[in-house]
């Protein structure tokens, strides 16, 4: 189960969700907390996966066997999208962030969603290089995030 928040619920400013890692996903979450990026690979065919899945989408193995690959956490952005509406209550002070669809360096198609930090929509390109960074959400708990690539 993961840590809970030490510090009372602030109503104005409620707690964002904490990812729950399940058999699939537990590999992605271990390494976030170690500020790094971890994609499943298969062990038949070499092809990495995000989100992690129980079925190889290289080699559809009948039998897969996987294992968690430190990538550099590098990649370009191939599309975004401005949020300027909270689904979220915890998300309200957040608004206006930017989601980024971004394809990591170590494979093509390697496709992996998060926000862009420290950018202005205005500076977003297509294909602009950026790396992963985290923001830690409880104690032991980080969720990656973007943030460009400036040398």
């Amino acid at each position: 189960m993961p840590p809970t928040p030490s510090a009372a619920p602030d109503r104005a400013h409620p707690p964002k969700p904490i990812p729950v890692p399940d058999e699939a996903s537990a590999g992605f979450w271990e390494a976030t907390a170690r500020n790094e990026l971890a994609i499943q690979g298969c062990q038949h065919c070499g092809h990495l996966m995000h989100p992690p899945r129980t079925m190889c989408t290289g080699c559809q193995s009948t039998k897969p066997a996987f294992e968690w690959k430190v990538v550099s956490g590098r990649g370009r952005v191939r599309s975004w999208t401005t949020i300027r509406q909270a689904l979220l209550p915890a998300f309200a002070a957040d608004v206006p962030y930017t989601v980024a669809m971004v394809e990591l360096y170590e494979q093509a198609g390697l496709i992996m969603t998060g926000q862009l930090h420290d950018i202005d929509l205005a500076d977003i390109t297509l294909d602009m290089p950026v790396r992963a960074e985290y923001t830690e959400l409880s104690q032991g708990v980080k969720v990656p995030h973007f943030v460009p690539v400036t040398t």
